[in-house]
């Protein structure tokens, strides 16, 4: 009896909950446009932190175990772009549309920045994606393909929004930034001005066009403008190459032989920052694809790239530097081959003081006649040395080398039938759960079939 009565008594009980049972008080339900914003920037890392970007850029050679750097895999999924960093930015645009009260403008614009800049970074690898009826949850998980070139278009759209909308005043809470909305402003600008530089050989009237809108709005003015991911010497904040070789022991990463022939004879103060001497006190790159590098004594990749909390750059001063380098060459803006040169000087120069903190070692580097500008070479001239200081933003500097065709790279040693990729294929998930609008994708840009040598539309002059 004493039994039955207590069941009774418990079943009661239970319908005399509050509404915070179905709460879990340990993980948020909500969250500001600021936290979104800030989760979202804790992607960005990971745009320049990803080993297969290095070897398509060649900027590694694998020193243990060759696989990646021979290209033996071609699909790569991009599905967490879109419920991570992408989601989170979707959630402050369309809970603040209609609401330009300061400070939301500022952090609208934000989200709108970061937006662009991540749809370029995908649509650079990938080619045509989603994007018009892309992040809309339940309401749509198969959303059809833009096209690159309206891709590119929505991109300026956003920067040019972002860029209109900002005011003076800056916010609370931003760990990019720290709530410095002129730093935000040029940060637009800048990557508009980079993706117009990408449309150079598809569409060059578009791009100039694009191109002088962006330097007119206003660039990034110095290296305390850029774009930088800070980490922390803590394990939630830790650097991704520090957790792969300091806690894991992976000494799985060398200097590629194309980037230190590029940087060694010319006495590069950059290559001391980029890499380690060897086990005999030199300088030495490990040839890209090997299959044997254990026979090789290579320098590995440097302890400062590697530390704990090693910055990541994304956007420079010098990438805008190089730019206007090229757009003066091309007769975009005015100075002809003087104003290219003048560039190009201040572009190696502000390289050096991130990558090193001085300008040591410059006349030196700058007085190889294959370093100093010619008018002979000067596209060529600038794309390489971009190419040199892109290093560890190895996606950035393949989408350029794509682009320019400079620096020459070559087939993996260990795979010479085998060419550097000019894209990388969709996930395989898509092809099950967005056939139709896969199949559309796939046969509209490239005849029907899904591999990394795929010409994307601005590869495609």
């Amino acid at each position: 009896m004493i039994l039955i009565l207590s069941g009774i008594s418990l079943l009661v009980s239970c319908n005399k909950f509050n509404d915070d049972i179905n709460r879990d008080t340990n993980n948020p339900s909500s969250a500001t446009n600021m936290q979104l914003i800030n989760n979202a920037s804790l992607y960005l890392p990971g745009l320049s932190s990803a080993p297969q970007g290095e070897f398509n850029a060649q900027f590694l050679s694998e020193a243990q175990y060759p696989n990646l750097s021979l290209y033996t895999q071609e699909n790569y999924d991009f599905t967490g772009y879109y419920t991570g960093p992408l989601m989170n930015l979707e959630e402050v645009l369309k809970n603040n549309t209609d609401n330009t009260e300061w400070p939301v403008n500022n952090q609208l614009a934000i989200a709108k920045i970061l937006k662009a800049y991540f749809f370029w970074h995908i649509t650079d690898r990938w080619g045509d994606v989603p994007f018009d009826q892309a992040l809309q949850g339940s309401a749509g998980f198969s959303p059809p393909y833009d096209t690159q070139e309206s891709i590119y278009e929505k991109i300026f759209a956003l920067l040019g929004e972002a860029n209109t909308m900002i005011n003076g005043a800056d916010i609370a809470n931003d760990i990019i930034y720290d709530g410095k909305m002129a730093k935000w402003k040029k940060l637009a600008n800048t990557i508009h001005l980079l993706a117009a530089l990408r449309l150079s050989q598809v569409d060059p009237a578009k791009a100039q066009a694009e191109f002088n809108t962006a330097l007119t709005a206003g660039v990034l003015q110095s290296n305390d403008d850029n774009l930088v991911f800070r980490h922390r010497n803590e394990e939630a904040n830790w650097n991704f190459w520090y957790d792969q070789i300091e806690n894991q022991g992976r000494f799985w990463w060398a200097l590629s032989d194309k980037l230190v022939a590029n940087m060694k004879p010319y006495d590069d103060p950059r290559l001391k920052v980029y890499g380690n001497k060897n086990t005999v006190g030199d300088y030495v790159g490990l040839e890209y694809g090997t299959l044997d590098p254990d026979s090789e004594d290579p320098s590995l990749l440097g302890d400062a790239i590697w530390k704990a909390d090693a910055p990541v750059y994304l956007v420079t001063y010098a990438q805008v530097l190089f730019a206007k380098a090229e757009a003066a060459k091309r007769g975009w803006i005015p100075g002809g081959d003087v104003e290219a040169k003048s560039n190009y000087d201040l572009a190696i120069e502000q390289s050096l003081r991130q990558w090193t903190g001085s300008t040591s070692g410059l006349a030196t580097l700058m007085a190889h006649p294959e370093i100093a500008y010619s008018s002979a070479e000067g596209l060529q001239k600038i794309a390489t040395q971009r190419w040199v200081h892109l290093f560890m933003h190895g996606y950035e500097a393949w989408a350029e080398w794509r682009r320019t065709g400079f620096p020459a790279l070559s087939p993996p040693a260990g795979a010479p039938a085998t060419q550097v990729p000019t894209r990388q294929a969709y996930p395989v998930s898509e092809e099950f759960n967005n056939k139709t609008n896969y199949l559309e994708a796939i046969q509209r840009q490239f005849n029907g079939t899904n591999t990394m040598y795929g010409k994307i539309w601005w590869d495609k002059p």
